[in-house]
């Protein structure tokens, strides 16, 4: 292992961060969610610039660094909600996105030609958006605060860029296929 391998390793222990969190969920311990979700966090924010920082980018940082957001987001979603804190078709709404992008890209993938899926600014959004989401219901349960608005709000904005980010990778991967398309 090098040094390069770091954002790869940290990604990695992200993954295996997903169990602990989920039980913690279950199990009622939103201190303990709070802290294993922050660190998840955090430790996003480290690969990603220690990557970019040191050049220390990987195709296989590109495929886990996301995959292991996702799998945080789709557990920590999914366990909300089965808990009851998170509406069914938000779980649902979040979800049909992610399958979207996925089987367009498989379908670019097939059909089209090899490309590199770079994040769309949207996307990073709506992730950001459903981080502060699941944090704020982590925090409410474990805190006991008043702060039922607050969610509200960053379900209507999950909801908002949800549906702007799915549209925009629709058109911006549409437009790519069909100028490859016109180009051959």
């Amino acid at each position: 292992m090098t040094r390069k391998d770091i954002p790869n390793l940290i990604s990695i222990i992200r993954v295996l961060l997903v169990i602990p969190v989920v039980s913690a969920l279950l199990d009622h311990q939103f201190g303990l969610a709070m802290v294993l979700f922050a660190i998840a966090g955090i430790s996003d924010a480290l690969d990603g610039f220690l990557a970019k920082h040191y050049h220390w980018e990987s195709r296989l940082g590109s495929i886990l660094d996301p995959l292991a957001d996702k799998l945080l987001l789709v557990a920590s979603f999914a366990t909300l909600t089965w808990l009851g804190f998170i509406p069914n078709w938000l779980l649902w709404l979040v979800l049909g996105r992610d399958i979207m992008i996925i089987s367009g890209s498989l379908a670019y993938h097939y059909f089209v030609g090899k490309f590199k899926l770079l994040p769309l600014w949207s996307s990073k959004i709506n992730t950001f958006f459903q981080i502060l989401l699941v944090f704020a219901i982590i925090l409410q349960h474990y805190a006991d605060l008043a702060i039922q608005y607050w969610i509200e709000t960053g379900i209507s904005l999950v909801i908002i860029s949800v549906i702007i980010s799915g549209a925009e990778y629709i058109i911006v991967w549409g437009r790519r296929a069909w100028q490859h398309h016109q180009n051959n």
